[in-house]
């Protein structure tokens, strides 16, 4: 099973950006589905974005266009680059690994991280 850590959240203004980081340890890592989620205070967790072992990325809409997923298979770790930080991406973001499909759905994720916070100033 995966162990996950994320890192890289801080403070930030709006319209500023911040770059998280979950490095991973433990099974294959190429084979792991990774989703990030986050989860504000008073509100359930929700999907951010997620990527597959194949590459390929689904984004919530509300962070579309702003936030890019990657991974490097290499050093074991996911990226999530968010831009045009906005006050409302405040939240807890967490990183979760997965062999099924449908990654926008929090269920399916089996190991999830600490969870990195993420403030955003106006």
């Amino acid at each position: 099973q995966a162990q996950l850590v994320e890192s890289g959240g801080g403070l930030v203004q709006a319209g500023g950006s911040l770059r998280l980081s979950c490095a991973a340890s433990g099974g294959t890592f190429s084979s792991y589905n990774i989703g990030w989620f986050r989860q504000a205070p008073g509100k359930e967790r929700e999907f951010v974005a997620a990527i597959s072992g194949a590459m390929f990325t689904s984004y919530a809409d509300s962070v579309k266009g702003r936030f890019t997923i990657s991974r490097d298979n290499a050093k074991n770790t996911v990226y999530l680059q968010m831009d045009s930080l906005k006050p409302d991406d405040t939240a807890v973001y967490y990183c979760a690994a997965t062999t099924r499909k449908f990654l926008r759905i929090e269920h399916n994720y089996d190991n999830w991280g600490q969870g990195t916070q993420v403030t955003v100033s106006s």
